[in-house]
């Protein structure tokens, strides 16, 4: 005879309850596990962008062995060209351009090379067929919208997320501006509460870059190259991270050490001035809606900072807590102040 608390031919199994509890500590050792995880994925995606810049690094300094030691400029303009607009404008190639035979890219780069090399001289934008295509090492793995593009010229170009040093200071006048051919402008308004006298000169410019050896506060200590974000997930005419566009915000960082522009991935409104730019300070992306290129900050989605890739060749973390004196020191080639980013 069989016990009163069990049936014959079932065998004894879990209760509901039991089972209950059992999908409870799944779930929170699920719930443990994610943010592992999410860790993983983070770093991961932080060593392909810091190995992405390495590469660029060092792209521009092979491109200075063949250059009389000169970094490549930010963009050519010709004259008659706005440096303030780019749509409907005949804007020369940027520097990314310019390095693509030292990123394995010499098969794209000679499909336009005459019309690269022959712009300054008759201002043929036939050249921009080269940035609509996308390029893994121009990609930082942790942003996204890389399969969206920037439609500009009849074009759509591909998107990036890496921008040369331009400097400038945001004032009166315009910080992109400031810059070109080598000009330094001086803090007038007194920015981030530094000296009047105090300069900030770029590394690579409209028109005109420096000699790798010929930094003022030295290569160790002045960044080269910086992240941007790519704005398509805010709307697809804003041109923030587009990999053949030498505008600020676009692959070059400018003035963003002034004015609304104070330090990394800041969270201010309005903080970009870029042609077409849409606002959104909580994501920072801050943006002044329906300014021309005038400035443009260094963000990216890593965790707590961004990457930047020094004169030298060498790639450090910036983190977004840095001062804007700091931040100043880092970024403008002759302030006379060298400062580490360490």
């Amino acid at each position: 005879m069989f016990p009163t608390h069990l049936h014959p031919g079932r065998k004894p199994g879990f209760t509901l309850i039991e089972l209950l509890v059992v999908i409870a500590i799944i779930a929170i050792l699920i719930g443990l596990l994610l943010p592992a995880v999410q860790k993983v994925r983070e770093a991961a995606a932080n060593a392909a962008c810091k190995n992405n810049i390495k590469q660029l690094a060092i792209a521009c300094h092979n491109f200075t062995d063949q250059n009389q030691s000169k970094l490549p400029p930010a963009i050519q303009l010709n004259g008659g060209v706005s440096r303030n607009w780019a749509r409907g404008q005949a804007f020369g190639p940027n520097w990314v351009v310019l390095i693509l035979p030292f990123i394995e890219q010499s098969a794209l780069y000679n499909s336009q090379s005459s019309n690269i090399t022959s712009y300054p001289a008759n201002s043929n934008t036939t050249w921009q067929q080269v940035g609509v295509s996308p390029i893994k090492l121009l990609q930082c793995p942790g942003d996204s919208g890389h399969d969206m593009p920037y439609p500009i010229n009849g074009r759509d170009f591909a998107r990036g997320n890496y921008a040369c040093n331009a400097g400038g200071i945001h004032g009166p006048g315009t910080a992109w501006n400031g810059t070109e051919n080598g000009g330094s402008p001086t803090n007038d308004l007194a920015w981030a509460g530094l000296p009047t006298t105090l300069t900030g000169g770029g590394v690579m410019c409209i028109n005109w870059a420096s000699k790798i050896n010929n930094v003022r506060d030295g290569t160790s200590n002045t960044i080269m190259i910086n992240e941007v974000r790519i704005g398509a997930h805010l709307s697809r005419d804003d041109p923030r991270g587009t990999w053949a566009l030498g505008y600020p915000g676009a692959s070059v960082t400018a003035g963003h050490f002034s004015w609304d522009c104070t330090v990394p991935n800041t969270n201010e409104d309005n903080a970009d001035d870029c042609e077409g730019c849409v606002n959104n300070g909580n994501d920072r992306m801050g943006a002044w809606t329906g300014c021309p290129y005038q400035q443009g900050q260094a963000r990216s989605k890593h965790t707590g900072g961004v990457n930047a890739a020094l004169c030298d060749g060498s790639v450090r973390f910036v983190s977004n807590n840095i001062s804007q004196s700091a931040w100043w020191y880092l970024n403008a080639s002759d302030d006379g102040i060298p400062n580490s980013p360490d």
